[in-house]
């Protein structure tokens, strides 16, 4: 440690500049404190602004796009093949995140907050030396002190059997660069990052194929909803293989030859060329190499830096929130929890203790979920009745051509309060907001059922998937018990 840097003094340091880290620093010059906000990138906004969520959705806007624009030929109206120029998508894709960084730069700089650029690592529970954003070794300056808000994300898992050096290989981040668009791409894993950017490379012409070693797409997401987003991506991808897992990769000049076989080991191994392959086998919280060790700060056996409901680590100088605190891993989840997390330091009642957070796959078609699941609900034994709102029975749904949707609720049997919402459609992503409120709020069905929704509308499915839960719906007949 070079003794002669420069020390700032400060009340609060959020390391990480995501939205749960600049949501925190926000919060807490709001409430007059000095923030200073260390981020070792060149633009603030983390991965989820520079290098995920927002590169990711600007390209899957594209993909939409493209995809409308050749089922417009079913409704009689016929578009040419679009001329796709990456480069152009590219720059597209950077004028977004730039708005994007720039916008969160004029709001530190409105409120006071410092933005340093600068590795960070913990000297001691209340003094933090910053290195040089492109030589860790270099140290060019320390800060103390009075409280910490670790908000240093996730980055995406490698399978040690898998880790070859191939530009051929792609991470979620080199895919996102779409530095070229390969014949065929492998995408490893069938969770929401594979799907998504499968998604929009099948858009822009690749032959996607994805394998996923469990029995299903997106583990973990109830099947009635899956199969709807499953069926269109039969026809979206090259294949889908289930219940099938990669044993070896290697590379073969331009492309990569990858050896597959049955997730239980009974079927025989075969293998398969790709001109790219994508890793998208989840993410791996960063509490690495941040000099935690020098602290009272516990670690989970999963590398989660572990939290109370006022996001309070063991050391009481320390907080943590986002994707190092636990899952989900979700932005969202972040900038909530940056919040309770100031609150709780500047002495005001606060917990983290959400009813509902809503989760969202952004493909085609999206799949959003909140509160309880009915999977989770059968793995924990918990009563529920299920009502389900087909979007074949959707007037808004039919006039878009888009009749593939699924809107259910989740209710308890005696109170009908409503305890999941889970949908499948276009726009699902922007619909589970309602069911958000509804469980936050502690809404009942026929809550839910008596508000008016705007006809015609994708809306109405939340509405009629209410009233379902009472037996009877306008749209959707059954026959009296």
């Amino acid at each position: 440690m070079n003794e002669n840097v420069p020390t700032r003094e400060t009340d609060l340091v959020v390391i990480g500049a995501g939205p749960g880290g600049y949501s925190a620093a926000f919060a807490a010059a709001d409430r007059e404190m000095k923030v200073i906000l260390v981020d070792a990138g060149e633009h603030p906004g983390g991965v989820c602004l520079n290098r995920g969520c927002i590169p990711s959705k600007t390209l899957l806007h594209i993909a939409g796009l493209i995809n409308q624009a050749r089922e417009a030929a079913g409704f009689g109206l016929k578009f040419q093949p679009p001329e796709i120029d990456l480069a152009g998508l590219r720059r597209w894709r950077d004028r977004v995140v730039g708005k994007n960084a720039a916008g969160v730069r004029q709001l530190a700089r409105a409120r006071g907050v410092e933005i340093v650029r600068a590795w960070a690592r913990l000297q001691d529970s209340q003094t933090l030396v910053l290195a040089d954003a492109s030589n860790h070794q270099q140290d060019v300056g320390r800060v103390r002190f009075d409280k910490a808000i670790l908000a240093v994300g996730s980055r995406p898992s490698i399978i040690p059997a898998l880790d070859i050096d191939s530009p051929h290989v792609w991470d979620s981040t080199a895919a996102l660069e779409l530095s070229d668009l390969p014949a065929s791409l492998l995408v490893i894993g069938g969770g929401y990052i594979g799907l998504e950017v499968g998604t929009i490379y099948a858009a822009l012409g690749s032959e996607v194929t994805v394998v996923e070693m469990t029995d299903g797409l997106l583990p973990g997401a109830d099947r009635d909803l899956v199969r709807v987003l499953q069926s269109r991506l039969t026809r979206t991808f090259k294949d889908i293989l289930l219940s099938t897992k990669v044993t070896q990769m290697a590379e073969t000049g331009s492309a990569v030859s990858v050896t597959f076989a049955g997730a239980g080991g009974e079927s025989p191994a075969w293998q398969q060329s790709f001109d790219r392959v994508l890793l998208a086998v989840g993410r791996t919280p960063n509490s690495d190499r941040l000099g935690l060790e020098k602290t009272n700060v516990k670690v989970s056996a999963r590398g989660f830096v572990e939290v109370d409901q006022q996001q309070r680590t063991a050391d009481d100088h320390i907080y943590a929130i986002g994707d190092v605190a636990g899952d989900p891993m979700l932005a969202h989840k972040a900038s909530r929890q940056a919040k309770v997390a100031v609150e709780a330091i500047a002495g005001e009642p606060a917990a983290f203790e959400p009813r509902a957070i809503p989760a969202v796959v952004f493909t085609d078609p999206e799949i959003a979920w909140a509160g309880l699941t009915e999977t989770r609900a059968a793995q924990r034994g918990i009563e529920v009745q299920v009502s389900r709102f087909p979007w074949g029975a959707s007037g808004r749904a039919t006039a878009i051509g888009r009749n593939d949707g699924l809107t259910k609720i989740i209710v308890a049997p005696d109170s009908k309060r409503i305890l999941g919402v889970g949908i499948v459609g276009v726009g699902a992503g922007e619909l589970i907001a309602e069911g958000v409120l509804a469980i936050g709020m502690g809404a009942t069905a026929r809550d839910l059922a008596a508000s008016i929704h705007a006809h015609p509308t994708l809306s109405e499915t939340v509405g009629e998937a209410a009233e379902l839960a009472f037996g009877t719906a306008t749209h959707l007949y059954r026959p009296p018990r």
